[in-house]
């Protein structure tokens, strides 16, 4: 009798046992991920932050990220895995052209969604590279003229208040970048979520483009996606504005249209 009760204990608290590790099983992830920034350059420090910021939004909010520093890997299967692509800092001049071609056909097809900071925008002919037409033609038909080194504070205006993306921003808001100057304004191209106000510079700056969006989203392109100007100082992850357009970018991005 003994045994039998000491038996019916055993298998009570191995089934308690199993039912509590069950329920502590992690939540399939909500999506997946990928995130591309170079290694080291003049942007190092901003990927850092953002690695460090990016890894705790995907803990709390249960999807993952994975990251890589170049274009060697990306092809169609590749980027089979992902609903999500970060471009981090890394320009659109490198790739290859197996990784030109799965990023076409991930916008052109709305594969995933995709966010891309600053570098994005850096068009043009560069370390003996080609410009790629068709990326110029996703970021509204630009090319890369000026820049601000050593960067400026600036007002920015929300031009479109009830894009999800701007959700819970003010109408202006002070940010600071090293922001680029094109060819032309790619208004025309592309609908604007804000732009800069080059008067407000501080310091002061005498490069200006006139009409100057800095957030944008190409609605010609099957994919949701949003361009956002800033990304070169770390210290942008301590600024709650810049922090919620990120978080609100990716989750935007991220959904099915």
């Amino acid at each position: 009798m003994k045994k039998v009760t000491l038996l019916m204990l055993f298998c009570l608290l191995h089934l308690y046992y199993s039912i509590s590790a069950f329920g502590q099983q992690p939540a399939k992830p909500r999506f997946k991920a990928i995130a591309i920034a170079e290694n080291g350059g003049g942007h190092a420090l901003f990927d850092v932050a953002a690695k460090q910021w990016l890894n705790k939004l995907a803990i709390d909010s249960n999807f993952t990220v994975d990251y890589i520093s170049d274009t060697k890997q990306i092809n169609k299967d590749f980027l089979k895995q992902y609903q999500l692509f970060i471009q981090l800092d890394y320009p659109p001049y490198p790739w290859e052209k197996e990784a030109q071609e799965a990023f076409t056909d991930y916008i052109e097809n709305a594969r995933g969604g995709w966010v891309g900071f600053h570098h994005p925008t850096l068009l043009g002919v560069f370390d003996g590279y080609p410009m790629w037409q068709w990326y110029s033609d996703f970021m509204g038909g630009i090319q890369f003229k000026l820049h601000i080194p050593g960067g400026a504070a600036a007002v920015l205006h929300v031009e479109d208040k009830q894009h999800p993306v701007m959700k819970g921003l003010l109408s202006t808001f002070i940010t600071e970048d090293e922001w680029y100057i094109y060819d032309k304004s790619p208004r025309t191209n592309v609908h604007v979520l804000a732009s800069i106000d080059e008067a407000s510079y501080l310091p002061n700056k005498d490069v200006k483009m006139g009409d100057h969006p800095v957030i944008w989203t190409n609605e010609h392109k099957k994919a949701r996606n949003v361009y956002i100007a800033m990304g070169h100082f770390p210290q942008l992850f301590d600024d709650v504005a810049f922090t919620t357009l990120f978080r609100n970018a990716i989750f935007w991005a991220v959904a099915k249209p």
